[in-house]
C-alpha cells in the first residue's frame, strides 16, 4: 500500500527561525525546529524525519514544493557524493551534512527494496496535505521565534482505524491491589467487575483469577 506524506520547510526571514514538518493526516505528523535555519533546510530536515519515521514503510509517495530538495535527491546527490560532495568549485554541497544523512537513508532504503517516489507540488496552491505541512512548519518557526517548544506532533501514531490492544496489568502489580482490579482498556470496568464476579464464584481472590487469566490468554467475559 502506498503512503502519501508531504514534507515542508519554513524560516522566517530566510535564514531566521525555521521549522519542519511531514503531514499524513491528524493521528500521524511531526515537526520541530531550530533558532535559526533557511526554508531549504527546513524540507530537507522533514524529508529526513519522514523517511525515518517510514523506515518499514513499503512504498512511500513524498510531496515537496521545494524543486530544490527533489532534483538534489534524485538527480545532483549521485554526482555530489562520487565528487566527496564538493561542488565544481571544490566546496562543500549546500548542507552537506543532510545530503549525507539523505544518501544514507535513501540507500537502506534500495538495499532493502523498499519503494520511495518524490512528487513536486506548487507550494500555497490549496493542496491539503502540503497546507497542513506548511502550517505546522511555520508553528515550529514561529515557536523558535518566540523562545519555547515547538509542537512536535504525534508522529507515525496509531494508523487510522487501528485501536490499541487491551492490556491487563502483570500478576505482580495485581497482587499489589486490594479490592480492584486495574486493566487498561475501553470496557475496564465491565472487565474488572467480570473478573472480580467470577474469583468470588470461584471462592479465590481476584489476584490470584487475574495471573491464570493472563497465563493463559482467557478473554472476560461479564
Amino acid at each position: 500500500m502506498t503512503l502519501t506524506a508531504a514534507a515542508d520547510g519554513s524560516a522566517l526571514g530566510n535564514p531566521g527561525p525555521a521549522g519542519w514538518a511531514w503531514y499524513i493526516d491528524e493521528e500521524r505528523w511531526a515537526a520541530g525546529g531550530w533558532p535559526s535555519g533557511t526554508n531549504n533546510r527546513g524540507e530537507l530536515q522533514a524529508v529526513i524525519e519522514l523517511l525515518e519515521a517510514a523506515a518499514d514503510v513499503d512504498d512511500l509517495h513524498i510531496l515537496c514544493d521545494s524543486k530544490y530538495v527533489i532534483n538534489s535527491i534524485t538527480k545532483w546527490m549521485p554526482k555530489w557524493k562520487l565528487q566527496g560532495w564538493k561542488k565544481a568549485n571544490k566546496e562543500d554541497v549546500l548542507n552537506r551534512d543532510q545530503m549525507e544523512r539523505l544518501d544514507a537513508l535513501m540507500t537502506a532504503r534500495d538495499a532493502a527494496d523498499l519503494s520511495v517516489r518524490f512528487e513536486w507540488v506548487k507550494g500555497h496552491s490549496g493542496h491539503s496535505l502540503n497546507e497542513a505541512a506548511d502550517e505546522r512548519a511555520r508553528a515550529a518557526a514561529e515557536a523558535m521565534r518566540a523562545g519555547r517548544p515547538a509542537p512536535s506532533g504525534p508522529g507515525m501514531g496509531t494508523p487510522n482505524g487501528a485501536t490499541a490492544e487491551p492490556t491487563l496489568t502483570t500478576p505482580e502489580a495485581a497482587a499489589t491491589e486490594t479490592s480492584t482490579v486495574v486493566v487498561s482498556c475501553p470496557l475496564e470496568v465491565d472487565l474488572a467487575e467480570a473478573i472480580v464476579s467470577r474469583a468470588r464464584s470461584a471462592g479465590r481472590s481476584p489476584q490470584e483469577l487475574l495471573a491464570d487469566l493472563i497465563r493463559t490468554g482467557w478473554e472476560a467475559r461479564a
